[in-house]
């Protein structure tokens, strides 16, 4: 198939650091290429991809000041991508809704993978004008919030197999705490959790310029302490060495989290996850086998307890068996050969 990737602007494909959607789109785009099929992936220019890149600005806006003073950027996208329509198969877009109102006038099969949350009053406005533009959610839980929208199905997240595998690490007890420094992603909770266990926490963490507030207050306080060490931004080179030698990664998030990377890439490294019940967290996590489903700080700190009960390779056997990245690009191409079937 002659597929069109085209990825959201706020970071390279693949981010250079932390950045969710770009790294999906990179894993999805590289895995289509490898199983045969012709990929043009239109991104920005410091991306860097197997696929044909078509770069549509010169760097991410993560690296550009005040991008988001308009939304000329993706207009621009728009415009680039429709032009060519003509030369794919399907194109599958990943920034939201901004290609509904051009794409539904035009003749090429087109779907959205939706990466972000559904539950706010917004959504229904610019969504609901557009009930049959077929949308892939990533959990069956993300979509819950809209169910009367056009979903074509549920694809859930996969990484290359061997990107990240257990390794040996230093033998010192702690936690992990990955992804970013925010209300919702539970770093109070995950601290309070550590201490209450008295083992070590290491935070392995962005602070992004909207958060920077939030880290002032109410987070860097609570780092003062000798059970807490934060390392900051860690690249995949880093995760395999920091997720092995972690007793489990803390995951007690506070929204509807869509998916949650950080689970599956703990389970790459054989590392359990306990995670609070929120969003994807009961698909991705199997209680008992791959970590711990939990609903209170208290119960988290009892689940902990029982940690040398799982086995971590069965927990990395698990991510081969469902997290892999070419699981999620087969389960993408049938919905491809699907929607083009449809619309011929």
């Amino acid at each position: 198939m002659r597929i069109a990737q085209i990825a959201p602007l706020f970071e390279a494909v693949p981010p250079l650091r932390y950045g969710g959607t770009e790294r999906v789109v990179h894993w999805l785009t590289e895995e289509l290429v490898a199983m045969g099929h012709e990929v043009t992936l239109f991104a920005t220019g410091d991306s860097v991809t197997s696929a044909t890149l078509v770069p549509v600005r010169d760097v991410a806006e993560r690296f550009s000041r005040n991008f988001e003073k308009n939304n000329a950027p993706y207009a621009r996208m728009i415009e680039l991508v429709r032009r060519r329509a003509d030369e794919f198969d399907v194109l599958h877009f990943h920034i939201d809704f901004h290609p509904f109102s051009v794409f539904s006038r035009q003749g090429t099969p087109f779907l959205t993978t939706l990466h972000g949350r559904l539950d706010q009053d917004w959504v229904d406005g610019i969504y609901g004008l557009f009930p049959d533009v077929p949308l892939v959610s990533v959990s069956d839980r993300q979509r819950r919030p809209a169910p009367g929208l056009g979903w074509a199905g549920t694809v859930l997240h996969g990484m290359p197999r061997d990107l990240l595998r257990p390794v040996a690490a230093e033998s010192e007890p702690y936690f992990a705490f990955l992804g970013r420094i925010s209300p919702e992603k539970g770093i109070v909770d995950a601290i309070r959790i550590a201490s209450a266990c008295g083992v070590r926490l290491k935070v392995a963490a962005k602070i992004g310029e909207e958060d920077a507030l939030y880290h002032a207050e109410v987070v860097a306080p609570l780092l003062e302490g000798d059970n807490v060490e934060f390392i900051g931004e860690i690249d995949d080179n880093q995760k395999p060495a920091f997720l092995s030698g972690a007793c489990a990664l803390l995951f007690p998030i506070d929204w509807p989290e869509p998916f949650g990377l950080v689970m599956i890439e703990a389970m790459a490294c054989g590392c359990p996850v306990v995670a609070f019940r929120r969003g994807s967290v009961p698909e991705v996590v199997e209680d008992g086998l791959t970590g711990f489903i939990v609903d209170t700080v208290d119960e988290a700190v009892a689940a902990c307890a029982r940690l040398p009960e799982l086995d971590r390779a069965v927990v990395r056997a698990r991510f081969e068996e469902r997290w892999t990245a070419r699981r999620m690009a087969q389960d993408y191409a049938a919905l491809y050969a699907r929607l083009i079937a449809a619309r011929a």
